[in-house]
C-alpha cells in the first residue's frame, strides 16, 4: 500500500524558469576553458550557411545574366568549399557541446544520487524509493532528450538566425524589415503552445514519477500480493495510474503536434508575402532579380532555425518540469548535518547514556518520553516491550540517524551530536532482524563496511561467525556471486553473513535487533554462538521478543509507549513481579504450549 507523499513540484512561472536554467548552467564553469572553442564552431557553421544565398543571388545578377559561365564555375567551387568548411564546423560543434552536456547531465545524476545517500532516514519516511529512482533516471533522460540531443541544434541555428537577419536587412532593408515583421506573431505563438505544453508535461513528470514508485514497491511485494490474493487489484491501481500517465502524454502531444504546423502556416505566409512584394520591386526596378532569389532562399533558411528554436522551446518545458523535480529534490535540507566545529569521535570505550532523551518523528507526537539509561564499557542491555513501544527508535538514536527532541545521547561523555557522523557509526556494529545483502560475491557483502579487508581478515570474520565452512562449500566459495537481496542464500545464511560483516570492523558499540528470529533451531544455534563470541568485550543493545536469549544481560530496560517503566537484571526483575516478570511468564507458558 503507498502511503507517503512525493515531493510535487509547484508550478514554475518563466522568472523561475530562468532560474532553473540558471543553476542547471552553473554545471557548466568545469568546462569554462571547452566552451569558447565550442562556441567558435557554431560561429563558423553559422557563417557558412548565411553566406551561401548571398552569394546564389549575386551570382544571378553578375554572372548568370551576362552569361559568365566560367566566373559561376569559380563561384560554385567557392560554395562547395564554403559548405564543406561549414559541414565539418557543425559535425565539430555537435561532438565538442554534446560532449560537455553529457559530462554536465553525467554530474547531476552523481549529484543527485550522493543527495539521496546523505539524505536522513526521516526523509525516506515520507518519500518512495520508485519517485526517488524517477528523479534519478526518466527526469535526467528527459533533461538529456532535450538539451543534451538539441542543444547543438539550438547553439548553431541561433547564430545562423542572427546572420541571416542581418543579411537581411543588409541586401534590402524594406524586404528585411516585411520578412521579420513574422517574429513577434511566432514569440507569441511559442509562448501560447509552450504554457500550455508546460502544464501537461509537469503532469507526464510527476505521473511518472507515482508510476514508477508503484511498480518498484509491487515487485518487490510479488509474493505478498499472490499470498493476499491481491494481484488483480494491484493490476487495476497499476492500470489507473499508468491511464493517468498515458492520459497525461497525450495531451502533451497533442500541443506539440499542433505548433509545427502553425510555424509551417507563418513560413508559407511569409514566403508568398516576399515573393508578391519582391516581384513588385524588381518590376519597378527598386530590387534585382538576384536580390529577390537571396531573399527567397534567406526565407527557407530563416524559418528552419526558428521552427527549431521554437520546437525546442516548447518541448523543452518537459525538461524544465523534470529539472524543477531534480532541484526540489537537491534542496532538500538534511537535518543531521555534521556541526560546523564537528570533530571526529575518538577510539570509543563504549559507554552510552541517554539523559532525559525526548523524541518524536513529527513535531509534538513524541515516541521516547524522558527515557535515560547507562551503559558501561562490556555491559549488554536488553530493550524489551511491546512492538511499537520504541525500542528500535533507541537503536535509531544512538546510530544518530534521527537526532533527539531534547536531552542528550552521550558515548564516552561525548554528546553524539557534537563528532561527525561517519566516525561515531564506525565504530558502531548492527545486525538487524532482516539484513540486506546485495548483489555480488560473498567477501564483498562481509567486506561491505571495511572495503579494504584483506581475504584473511574477511575469512577470519566468517570463522567468528560460524559461516566458514558453509562459504567454502558453495562452488566459488568467497567468490560465489549472490542475487539481489543475496539469493539464493536462506534466511539464516544471510545471518550469518551479516554477523561476519559486524564483526569485521570489530565495532566496541554492537546494536542486535531481532537478531536470532525467523530462522530455524538449527541455525538459531550457530547464530547465538556467533553472538555470544561477537558480543564479548563489547558494549550491546539487543532486542528481543524471546526474552530467554536476554536473560544473560547486565540491564534489561522494559519500554512502554516509549517510556522505562523497568530497569534492572533479569532476576531483579522477575523479583519485582511486574511488567517484566508478566511478559516472561506469557513467553513461557508459549513456548512449552
Amino acid at each position: 500500500m503507498r502511503g507517503t507523499v512525493p515531493i510535487v513540484a509547484s508550478e514554475q512561472t518563466p522568472s523561475h524558469q530562468l532560474s532553473t536554467l540558471g543553476r542547471l548552467l552553473q554545471y557548466l564553469r568545469p568546462y569554462k576553458k571547452e566552451i569558447p572553442f565550442a562556441i567558435s564552431l557554431v560561429m563558423v557553421g553559422a557563417a557558412t550557411q548565411a553566406i551561401g544565398p548571398f552569394l546564389l543571388g549575386w551570382s544571378v545578377d553578375n554572372l548568370i545574366a551576362p552569361g559568365n559561365l566560367s566566373g559561376l564555375l569559380l563561384l560554385l567551387g567557392l560554395l562547395a568549399l564554403i559548405y564543406f568548411i561549414g559541414i565539418w564546423a557543425i559535425r565539430g560543434q555537435i561532438i565538442r557541446v554534446g560532449w560537455i552536456v553529457q559530462r554536465v547531465l553525467a554530474q547531476l545524476r552523481q549529484d543527485i544520487f550522493t543527495k539521496i545517500q546523505s539524505l536522513p532516514l526521516s526523509f525516506f519516511d515520507r518519500s518512495e524509493a520508485g519517485d526517488l529512482m524517477s528523479r534519478l533516471l526518466n527526469d535526467v533522460n528527459t533533461v538529456n532528450q532535450a538539451f543534451g540531443q538539441t542543444i547543438p541544434q539550438m547553439l548553431g541555428n541561433t547564430f545562423s538566425l542572427v546572420g541571416i537577419v542581418i543579411a537581411m536587412l543588409a541586401i534590402n532593408l524594406q524586404l528585411g524589415l516585411l520578412s521579420n515583421l513574422v517574429i513577434p506573431l511566432m514569440i507569441v505563438i511559442t509562448s501560447l503552445f509552450a504554457r500550455w505544453a508546460r502544464a501537461r508535461f509537469r503532469v507526464t513528470r510527476q505521473t511518472i514519477g507515482e508510476l514508477s514508485a508503484k511498480l518498484e514497491e509491487d515487485i518487490g511485494s510479488v509474493r505478498e500480493a499472490q499470498a493476499f490474493n491481491r494481484v488483480q487489484m494491484n493490476i487495476e491501481e497499476f492500470d489507473i495510474l499508468n491511464a493517468a500517465n498515458r492520459d497525461a502524454n497525450v495531451e502533451a502531444v497533442a500541443i506539440t503536434s499542433a505548433f509545427l504546423p502553425s510555424i509551417d502556416f507563418l513560413n508559407t505566409l511569409t514566403t508568398g508575402g516576399v515573393l508578391a512584394y519582391g516581384g513588385y520591386l524588381a518590376v519597378t526596378g527598386a530590387a534585382t532579380v538576384g536580390v529577390v532569389t537571396s531573399f527567397l532562399l534567406y526565407i527557407q533558411l530563416f524559418f528552419r532555425p526558428i521552427q527549431i528554436l521554437s520546437q525546442f522551446y516548447t518541448q523543452s518545458q518537459s525538461a524544465f518540469a523534470g529539472l524543477e523535480r531534480i532541484f526540489l529534490l537537491l534542496d532538500e535540507t538534511s537535518h543531521l548535518n555534521d556541526a560546523p566545529d564537528a570533530t571526529q569521535m575518538p577510539p570509543i570505550q563504549g559507554e552510552v547514556t541517554f539523559n532525559n532523551v525526548n523524541f518524536g518523528y513529527k513535531p509534538n507526537q513524541l515516541v521516547l518520553k524522558q527515557v535515560n539509561l547507562h551503559a558501561y564499557p562490556g555491559q549488554m542491555v536488553a530493550l524489551v516491550g511491546a512492538t511499537g513501544s520504541g525500542k528500535s527508535t533507541i537503536i535509531n538514536l544512538i546510530l544518530r540517524f534521527y537526532d533527539v527532541s531534547s536531552g542528550a545521547i552521550k558515548i564516552d561523555g561525548i554528546d553524539v551530536r557534537s563528532v561527525t557522523q561517519a566516525s561515531l557509526r564506525r565504530q558502531i556494529g548492527i545486525v538487524l532482524q532482516d539484513n540486506i545483502l546485495f548483489s555480488g560475491t560473498v567477501a564483498e557483502n562481509i567486506a561491505f563496511g571495511a572495503p579494504d579487508a584483506t581475504q584473511a581478515e574477511i575469512e577470519a570474520a566468517a570463522q567468528l561467525a560460524n559461516v566458514h565452512d558453509f562459504i567454502t562449500s558453495l562452488p566459488q566459495g568467497y567468490a560465489t556471486q549472490l542475487g539481489e537481496r543475496g539469493a539464493p542464500l536462506s534466511q539464516g545464511q544471510r545471518q550469518l553473513v551479516s554477523i561476519a560483516r559486524a564483526v569485521l570492523i570489530n565495532p566496541r558499540i554492537l546494536i542486535l535487533d531481532e537478531a536470532t528470529s525467523s530462522i530455524d533451531t538449527r541455525t538459531e544455534l550457530l547464530v547465538q554462538e556467533a553472538i555470544a563470541r561477537l558480543l564479548k568485550n563489547r558494549t550491546s543493545f539487543v532486542i528481543a521478543h524471546r526474552l530467554s536469549t536476554v536473560t544473560q544481560a547486565d540491564q534489561v530496560l522494559v519500554i512502554q509507549q516509549g517510556q522505562v517503566v523497568e530497569q534492572g537484571t533479569h532476576a531483579e526483575l522477575i523479583h519485582q513481579q511486574g511488567v517484566y516478570a508478566n511478559l516472561y511468564a506469557l513467553h513461557l507458558g508459549a513456548t512449552t504450549t
